[in-house]
């Protein structure tokens, strides 16, 4: 159960509508979400269309009331009904509203002493007791603190001892910032208080104009709000005008695409990533961790925000010990921040509750052979990748270079290199060009292309280059020239690389140098010169001049 608050010092930012919408999405995500009403002096959840009972039922005033009645907690059961149809999957909506709304609803709130229930009736207790009731009842995700605005007693309970997390709505105002300065000084307080309690907090700038901001007033405005409160770019939610404001849409639900919606997404996202138990917020919290948004630039607060970032890491780790993605992806931000023994210990447990993806085995790989000096270790994983259909031509190569080429002879036929497309295998083949081992796994990988049916004809005549250079690497020359007069047997037709490969070859055959293919190349070379030759291309060209008998020429291209 992860609580969050919607609080703001002033009205008129649409806290409650940003409420329904995120509570609303989070339920169509597949998530138990209860939402809350403890703006007891002016309550809204009930304005909303959302699928109620035919009669009205008690909320937060009235479980109160019943307590300092009774001495004793009430049943939360009687205070809580499900919005029913909202949700898709196993999600769902249920309310807890601020009370009955009979005629006796603000006598009942009025005779409430709130400060009289926490000095003399344990009412912290009772928070805590109702706390516990929610997650026991309903067992839900989220739930969601419609909070009441100012410095008042209720507002204390909500920002301060109910909530995980704190999502503050404001608009950018001298106003504003002078009352949230206090009421997130106070949140921030919690830290050290016995509890020990981190609250996250999210700063949305809500009611936005859309107006041309050519004097700079929001941008200053917004600039003081960072400096003062200890933040960096906060989210944003625009005013819209709209008459589907006076009906109270849910933009979530019945305008999905709309811009609204749109910000009440990111709103949602940013919530979920802060949550330690909801694993799709985890993974995307894992995927962008960095210091970049809505961090302070420097300072405490930046310090501090580290230090959040390692806390909430170490509750990831803790809610999800048996998920082998999420300590996947726990194992490699350790890994790419030099924690490389925690990341080690992360990839160990990930492969042991089953997640057995090349990408656990590459990077253990690595901590293996970089940090461990454990070379069999290293080979052994990266063996595992080659073993994976599912390994990404960039994981084969790396796995192939840390197999080395002494134990590459089985690698051919691996699942990894079955499972590629012709065009990539001919791009793997075209990289292992470092060892006469590498030399042959591409040969074995390129042969059955030569007869593959329904290939492009340029990938076949890739195909056909790399093996002949393959086969010369490993001595093969006949083979090599097999390959090349299997594009076509007329040298004066050939290509200037094939033409240079088939004289390479021919000379490795016989141990003497036939010129003619060394001719066909200096023709080529003539007829398309190239404007900026690459120094391999150089070099080539020098061999061709210098098999022909032209040494001098050679000896100025080789120089």
């Amino acid at each position: 159960m992860y609580v969050t608050t919607f609080y703001s010092f002033k009205g008129g930012v649409a806290r409650t509508m940003a409420l329904v919408n995120i509570a609303v999405e989070l339920a169509q995500r597949g998530r138990c979400v209860l939402a809350v009403d403890f703006d007891l002096e002016a309550p809204g959840l009930d304005t909303f269309d959302l699928p109620r009972p035919p009669s009205p039922v008690p909320g937060i005033v009235d479980f109160v009331s019943e307590y300092l009645d009774t001495g004793q907690a009430p049943d939360v059961g009687k205070f809580v009904f499900e919005s029913s149809g909202v949700g898709s999957n196993s999600g769902g909506l249920w309310i807890m509203p601020s009370g009955a709304h009979l005629d006796s609803y603000a006598s009942t709130f009025a005779k409430i002493d709130w400060g009289a229930l926490y000095e003399r009736h344990d009412g912290y207790l009772l928070f805590e007791d109702l706390k516990e009731q929610w997650k026991a009842y309903l067992k839900p995700d989220y739930v969601l603190v419609d909070s009441r605005t100012g410095h008042t007693d209720v507002g204390g309970i909500c920002t301060r001892q109910l909530p995980d997390a704190v999502a503050i709505l404001f608009f950018p105002n001298t106003q504003n910032l002078r009352g949230l300065t206090k009421v997130v000084r106070d949140i921030r307080s919690e830290r050290s208080e016995p509890g020990n309690q981190e609250i996250s907090l999210h700063f949305i700038m809500s009611n936005v104009p859309d107006l041309d901001d050519e004097d700079r007033i929001l941008e200053e405005s917004i600039a003081s709000f960072e400096k003062d409160l200890g933040f960096r770019d906060p989210l944003k939610i625009h005013r819209c005008d709209s008459l589907s404001l006076l009906n109270q849409v849910i933009f979530t639900k019945d305008r999905p695409r709309s811009r609204l919606a749109k910000e009440y997404h990111a709103v949602t996202a940013e919530i979920m990533r802060h949550n330690p138990l909801d694993r799709d917020g985890v993974l995307d919290f894992l995927d962008n961790v960095a210091p970049t948004r809505r961090f302070p630039r420097s300072g405490r607060r930046r310090i501090q925000q580290w230090k959040e970032i390692g806390d909430h890491l170490e509750a990831v780790k803790a809610s999800h010990r048996d998920d082998g993605q999420v300590l996947y992806r726990l194992g490699s931000l350790r890994n790419r921040s030099g924690r490389f023994k925690e990341a080690f210990e992360l990839f160990d447990r990930a492969i042991e509750t089953g997640y057995r993806e090349p990408n656990v085995y590459l990077e253990r790989a690595h901590i293996r052979r970089r940090e461990l000096d454990d070379e069999d270790g290293a080979r052994q994983d990266a063996v595992q990748v080659i073993e994976s259909s599912k390994a990404s031509t960039d994981q084969v190569l790396q796995a192939l270079s840390i197999i080395g080429s002494d134990h590459l002879k089985s690698v051919a036929g691996s699942p990894a290199l079955l499972a590629k497309p012709p065009e990539e295998l001919v791009w793997i083949a075209e990289q292992l060009n470092t060892s006469k081992a590498e030399a042959e796994v591409a040969i074995a990988m390129l042969q059955p292309l030569l007869t593959a049916a329904g290939l492009a004809t340029e990938v076949v005549s890739q195909a056909r280059q790399l093996l002949a250079l393959s086969s010369i690497a490993v001595g093969r020359f006949s083979d090599g020239v097999e390959a090349i007069l299997g594009e076509g047997p007329n040298v004066s037709e050939m290509r200037i690389n094939h033409a240079f490969d088939y004289g390479m070859a021919l000379w490795g055959k016989s141990g003497e140098v036939t010129q003619e293919p060394f001719e066909r190349v200096l023709e080529c070379n003539r007829i398309e010169p190239r404007e900026t030759p690459a120094p391999n291309y150089l070099q080539c060209i020098a061999v061709a001049h210098w098999a022909v008998g032209e040494k001098n020429v050679a000896l100025e291209l080789a120089k």
